[in-house]
């Protein structure tokens, strides 16, 4: 959590917040005949170690406004969360009211049947207040299953000193960031990039670099084992051969952090969700040491993917109104404008980009055009089946224990595996 607000103060002013937060709701499980929401919601949040705390203190809070509801705040690790949530949902036991979902899971669920509609006046708000490419992530066949709660993108943080001591700028192509590495190991005996090797949401920009994509999805057709693709898996593996680049199997997350806090690599490839974690690092005890750029550029372009995190009812929760109720309130402006203080996430309302804490946010700042340029994903059920098969495929190519045009022609096997009738 970034420092400069302490967390009653937090507390304070987000319960001012809720009173002012209202919500359309069905008249249904938890709200009595004079529509006052009471009972139980339990909301499985997906947030970093970094971001829990805060969250679970603006969760807390919708009480102020519904003082009969009792938030359950239960913090799922997002690794485990997407199976997590579906056997959850799909037995009906213990399964939560609201949930964190990635941006590539709400299809999936939805089309699965387990998510209840966004209430049509709060569909109608997300489609005429909310961020476009962050609405669509929420639809599933022209109707709204989801309120997007956070957008977000890749970019290269890098630790500003080191990279004046070896005498470089920030790198804007991957030819340009094998050389600057090549300096910063001369001058100060550090590795330029630290390059996440376990998950392959970090093989996109790669991909995206070079032109490709993993799927078209108005023709049907699979596409990362194209040329394109092959060349994405190739420029990944290239920063590992030619020095430029350290990477991973397992546990990348933590590794990556810690050795760009620590200062044993100079620059990352990571989201705004890292920030607030990246500041509490000996290398950035000096916030200004932290600088974030564009995503290097392959051969075709610079081209990172749009993520982020919508927030949904379950079909099956027995509380709906008063869950509908805190969707609302966490997307609410007063939350995200102090999610993007506090933790410099960028808020999905549009309007919350000309409030004050948000436009002195260096890093929102840097973050949003990135979202604006970023690539939007195919918004198809399929979406997060098939990063698993590719995160198989990525970590072999890029530490070496497959070719990158064996990986590719793997990824695009096992994508037609999940892809029925898909070209």
């Amino acid at each position: 959590m970034r420092r400069g607000i302490a967390a009653t103060a937090l507390v304070a002013t987000l319960a001012l917040a809720a009173t002012a937060c209202g919500g359309d709701t069905k008249d249904d499980g938890g709200q009595k005949a004079g529509g006052e929401l009471s009972g139980t919601v339990t909301w499985w949040d997906t947030s970093n170690d970094a971001e829990k705390a805060s969250f679970q203190k603006i969760a807390e809070a919708f009480t102020a406004k519904h003082p009969k509801v009792t938030v359950k705040y239960v913090n799922v690790p997002y690794g485990d969360a997407q199976n997590k949530v579906k056997n959850a949902f799909s037995s009906g036991a213990d399964a939560p009211d609201v949930i964190r979902a990635d941006v590539g899971w709400v299809a999936d669920f939805a089309s699965l049947g387990y998510l209840d509609e966004v209430p049509a006046d709060t569909a109608k708000k997300v489609d005429a207040e909310f961020l476009p490419q962050a609405a669509a992530s929420g639809k599933f066949e022209g109707k709204t299953y989801a309120v997007p709660q956070v957008i977000d993108s890749l970019g290269l943080f890098y630790n500003k000193k080191m990279l004046a001591d070896a005498g470089v700028q920030p790198p804007k192509t991957l030819e340009e960031l094998k050389a600057a590495a090549t300096a910063i190991k001369a001058k100060t005996g550090k590795t330029g990039l630290y390059l996440r090797g376990d998950d392959s949401y970090w093989f996109l920009p790669f991909i995206y670099g070079e032109g490709g994509d993993l799927v078209d999805a108005k023709t049907k057709t699979v596409t990362v084992d194209n040329a394109a693709g092959v060349k994405g898996f190739k420029a990944a593996r290239d920063l590992v051969t030619s020095g430029a680049a350290v990477t991973n199997a397992t546990d990348g997350w933590t590794n990556m952090q810690t050795a760009f806090k620590s200062g044993e690599v100079a620059m990352m490839i990571n989201g705004p969700w890292a920030v607030a974690d990246s500041y509490a690092g000996d290398q950035f005890k000096d916030k200004s040491n932290l600088g974030v750029a564009p995503v290097p550029a392959g051969s075709a372009k610079a081209g990172a993917p749009q993520g982020g995190h919508d927030l949904a009812v379950y079909a099956g929760s027995k509380n709906t109104a008063a869950a509908h109720a805190f969707v609302e309130y966490m997307t609410s402006q007063e939350v995200q404008v102090q999610s993007a203080k506090d933790l410099s996430l960028l808020p999905t309302r549009t309007a919350a980009y000309e409030q004050p804490d948000v436009k002195s946010s260096e890093m929102v700042q840097f973050f949003k055009p990135a979202v604006d340029k970023a690539v939007e994903r195919a918004w198809i059920p399929e979406n997060g089946s098939l990063f698993e098969p590719l995160k198989v495929e990525y970590t072999k190519a890029v530490t070496g224990a497959s070719t990158p045009e064996d990986a590719a022609k793997a990824a695009g096997v096992e994508f037609r595996k999940i892809l029925k009738g898909w070209k």
